[in-house]
């Protein structure tokens, strides 16, 4: 395509002329897909239809007309803060999966911008979460209330990070999910958020659940636990 700045490979190339579908949806995901899930699918459905869903024109398109006019962030996976390896969790479990990002470019990340499920298992209905602008070199990290499926085995999603525009950027981060019958990981999460509930208590509040009366209740009528 004249104009065009990025050279792509024959052998991509090829696939394209292999692919010999006009199922949209297919289109829709195979597009998505080739360019790394850089952007929605309504913004393939764009590329596609203004080049009447010939996928090879529409990458064209979309790297000669965006890619000179798109600052992208740039995100880097850190580690995994919960669901780390070997760590496994009962079927039918809330969990909170943890993830440790950081903006591993020389620009402060763009107002408005996401974290959204891309592929795989979802676990749940949550399929997007807010992220704050990170700064250049800022690391945050991300969570997702979540939910493990009612079989045991292995699963696994996938998350990116996008812009309010709809254009993903930086790694692809995974959930790799463990799901058995004795799995610990949900009884752990309770256990921790119930621990730092209990400290964060005053110690006046813990030493009550142990009296009858308060020391005002030996001289007057308080019931149980007020002061």
């Amino acid at each position: 395509m004249e104009g065009m700045d990025v050279d792509l490979d024959p052998e991509l190339m090829q696939k394209f002329s292999c692919l010999g579908t006009t199922d949209k949806d297919v289109l829709i995901s195979e597009f998505q897909r080739l360019l790394g899930f850089q952007l929605n699918p309504a913004g393939c459905a764009f590329f596609l239809d203004m080049t009447n869903w010939n996928l090879q024109a529409a990458i064209g398109a979309y790297y000669d007309f965006e890619s000179p006019n798109i600052s992208v962030p740039s995100m880097s996976f850190v580690e995994d803060v919960t669901i780390g390896e070997g760590e496994s969790i009962p079927p039918d479990t809330q969990f909170i999966k943890t993830w440790r990002i950081q903006n591993s470019g020389a620009e402060a990340w763009p107002p408005g911008v996401c974290l959204k499920y891309v592929g795989g298992d979802q676990f749940g209905h949550v399929n997007m979460v807010m992220v704050r602008s990170l700064e250049p070199q800022e690391i945050a990290d991300v969570s997702v209330q979540m939910c493990s499926p009612s079989r045991a085995g292995m699963y696994q999603g996938q998350w990116r990070m996008c812009t309010a525009t709809g254009l993903y950027y930086g790694d692809v981060i995974w959930v790799i999910l463990s799901v058995e019958v004795g799995g610990l990981l949900g009884v752990t999460q309770q256990l921790s958020s119930f621990e730092t509930e209990f400290n964060t208590q005053p110690h006046r509040k813990v030493i009550k659940q142990y009296l009858p009366y308060s020391a005002e209740g030996l001289h007057g009528p308080y019931p149980f636990g007020q002061s």
